[in-house]
């Protein structure tokens, strides 16, 4: 599904994403981990085409991502409130998403009623413009817009922080069923070992922009992640 090649970013000089090869599967479930400055959001927003390579090339669907537009239609991605119309309020945002989609209001409504328990009551119907919502709200906004369209591929930066206990709890479960019942394609990046551990079937470690260590999910796998990072 998405294909990295020789893919290198480099700000003045300095290397921050250097991954010679990396392929994520049809349905697969990837998690990026990594201590802050590792490229990890580099890496993703070269995904999305959003910054160019230095040199390489991500493919998604043996094509080009900076070379076609077709890859858009079928990716859903949050990374940060940039995505975001925050001079409208959730309501306003929804509905803008849903007439791009083709959505009737009857669709909208049905789409947006699978989020009541993310949503906690605390998005729809306030009056509130994105920007005067908390970042945790701002985020619940962000990955549901992202899931609109039932994306094949969904991105999302750090989904979990910014959120309250509850709500990362709904979330992890809302991920792997959307992974089960779809068989989405997602790449998640987190500091928080224990949810991508729980979520992701494959983890990937990025340090100074490198990969250090690909492996499958298994009942030792947050263990070992929490040691490799111990002696860092």
């Amino acid at each position: 599904m998405i294909e990295v090649n020789e893919l290198s970013k480099k700000y003045s000089g300095v290397e921050v994403v250097n991954i010679p090869s990396l392929k994520v599967a049809v349905g697969e479930s990837f998690g990026l981990v990594g201590n802050n400055g590792a490229g990890k959001t580099t890496f993703f927003r070269m995904i999305l085409d959003l910054i160019r390579p230095s040199s390489g090339n991500v493919l998604s669907k043996e094509v080009a991502v900076n070379s076609s537009e077709d890859w858009k239609f079928y990716t859903g991605s949050f990374l940060d409130e940039s995505f975001l119309i925050d001079y409208l309020t959730p309501d306003e945002y929804f509905d803008f998403l849903a007439s791009l989609h083709g959505y009737s209001q009857g669709d909208l409504n049905d789409f947006l009623s699978q989020f009541e328990d993310l949503f906690n009551d605390e998005i729809l119907g306030k009056k509130k413009y994105i920007r005067d919502l908390s970042k945790g709200n701002q985020k619940k906004v962000g990955i549901v817009a992202a899931l609109m369209g039932n994306p094949e591929v969904l991105v999302l930066d750090e989904p979990f922080a910014n959120l309250d206990p509850t709500t990362q709890i709904r979330l992890k479960v809302l991920l792997r069923e959307l992974k089960e019942k779809h068989q989405l394609t997602m790449l998640i990046s987190s500091h928080d070992l224990n949810h991508v551990t729980e979520v992701c079937e494959r983890i990937v470690i990025l340090e100074k922009g490198q990969i250090q260590k690909d492996i499958q999910t298994s009942e030792t796998t947050l263990q070992d992640l929490e040691e490799y990072f111990t002696v860092q």
